[in-house]
This record gives C-alpha cells, sequence and structure tokens, in this order.
C-alpha cells in the first residue's frame, strides 16, 4: 500500500466518470465505492504512520 489508496481514489473517478456520461448507473456506484476504499486506505496508512511516529519517539524518550 505504497501508494495510500491513491491509485483506488484516481480509478474510482475514472469508473464515476465513465459511468456518468454513458448513463451506467452501477459503473457510476464501482467509482464511488472505490473512491471510498481509497480513502479509507490512506486514512489507515497515515493512522499507522503516526502509530510508528510515537511507538519511535517514546523509545527514545526511555533512552
Amino acid at each position: 500500500m505504497a501508494d495510500k489508496g491513491g491509485m483506488d481514489k484516481a480509478k474510482g473517478k475514472a469508473k464515476e466518470m465513465t459511468g456518468k456520461m454513458t448513463g451506467n448507473r452501477e459503473r457510476e456506484v464501482e467509482g464511488k465505492v472505490d473512491q471510498a476504499r481509497g480513502e479509507v486506505k490512506k486514512v489507515m496508512g497515515e493512522a499507522r504512520d503516526r502509530a510508528r511516529e510515537a511507538a519511535s519517539s517514546r523509545r527514545r524518550d526511555e533512552s
């Protein structure tokens, strides 16, 4: 998950726009789901990074 959801969000936006342009409601909804999945990955990645930083800081403080 190196991009932290960016690819899912971009892919989702493309699907959503394609669905809107073609009138394919199912494709549009798939796009929105992909975007939401990307946002969740982003938030999870940020939380994981903050947790690692906090743990690292705590270890430095204990030294």
